[in-house]
């Protein structure tokens, strides 16, 4: 994820066609969304390669993941913003109740 936003890695489809372009504007207007509605913590789709927040699939299309996380989950993150997967409810869940309190 955040390599891909630094530049120093793309998003390819199984047949090579880089949608590094459109990853990065999905996060973008994540990130637009995060500011508008003052986001602090987000809950997103584990092992996807925008969203996966400690797994990704490795781009062999083979079904293996690998440690690492997806271009939006990196941009909110540096945003400031705490993300979990659908996995992690119970700590997005205190998460958000240590901001409230």
């Amino acid at each position: 994820g955040g390599e891909v936003l630094d530049g120093g890695a793309q998003v390819l489809t199984v047949t090579g066609d880089d949608v590094s372009a459109e990853f990065l504007a999905g996060a973008q207007r994540a990130l637009e969304l995060v500011h508008r509605h003052c986001i602090r913590v987000a809950v997103l789709k584990a092992g996807s390669p925008s969203c996966g927040n400690r797994l990704t699939y490795d781009g062999t299309f083979s079904g293996v993941k690998v440690a690492g996380e997806g271009v939006t989950t990196a941009l909110l993150r540096r945003a400031g913003v705490l993300v979990f997967s659908e996995l992690e409810l119970d700590e997005a869940q205190q998460a958000l109740a240590g901001l409230s309190a």
